[in-house]
């Protein structure tokens, strides 16, 4: 007798959502993804504010999120991408040309982001999802500078450039540095469960040796960097939130 009026109720719920059009059948809870897209070096070794495109790299990420409202939630990152500069890349000012310095870094970022959805629609079925996003990680790096094609007669052998360079020289470079990501995206949901994301962040750090380069360069410039991707998302919940006995025939 208690299961049936259990089951009584739950149609006459059931029934009430349908007839109003107002029911969500999934209520996520977590949200899981993968993206690929590329790594934009920010930095001395490029002249642009906008970063190194000509020499971006592949970046391939990973995400786990835990959602706490409609608007709020919080979730954790890993990417897998490779930073590159090079003065030879570009022709403009004169310099780089007999400059040459280069770089190249792989790097592995971990971190932890705080995401606002805009539009409050972390549990929306379907449709546009735009959201923005702050956070802290840390970045692995395995810096490797290279000045060997330096025209050092264009320069000059007591120029400022080969001082710094000198300095440089003597300068540890980090295996590691603090980031702070933020950032835009959006997602589109094409079910309950699946749904595609664009995204772009940038990386505020507080080193300007991510290229290796300083005193020879620009130190009053500091060095970051930014990722572009798109990806897919899955998300988990629960479809029979009213715990509705399973019926039988």
């Amino acid at each position: 007798m208690k299961s049936m009026l259990k089951t009584a109720a739950c149609l006459a719920i059931l029934s009430n959502i349908i007839f109003n059009s107002k029911a969500q059948t999934n209520i996520p809870k977590l949200q899981f993804g993968i993206s690929l897209g590329t790594v934009v070096y920010q930095g001395d070794l490029e002249p642009s504010p906008a970063g190194s495109f000509k020499t971006m790299k592949p970046v391939i990420n990973f995400f786990a999120s835990k959602l706490f409202s409609s608007f709020f939630s919080v979730r954790g990152n890993l990417a897998f991408g490779k930073l590159k500069g090079d003065d030879a890349k570009f022709d403009h000012p004169d310099y780089r040309q007999q400059r040459n310095f280069n770089f190249t870094s792989p790097v592995a970022e971990i971190s932890g982001i705080a995401e606002w959805n805009l539009m409050g629609k972390n549990y929306t079925s379907r449709g546009f999802s735009p959201y923005v996003f702050a956070g802290a990680g840390y970045s692995f790096l395995k810096i490797r500078r290279d000045w060997s094609r330096l025209n050092v007669a264009y320069f000059g052998a007591e120029s400022e450039l080969m001082a710094g360079l000198a300095a440089d020289a003597e300068h540890s470079l980090p295996r590691g540095l603090l980031v702070l990501p933020v950032g835009i995206g959006s997602r589109y949901y094409l079910s309950d469960r699946i749904g595609i994301s664009a995204e772009a962040s940038y990386r505020f750090m507080s080193s300007d040796y991510l290229d290796g380069f300083s005193q020879a360069v620009n130190p009053d410039k500091g060095d970051h960097y930014s990722l572009y991707s798109v990806g897919m998302v899955y998300r988990l919940g629960k479809k029979n939130t009213l715990d509705c006995p399973v019926m039988k025939y």
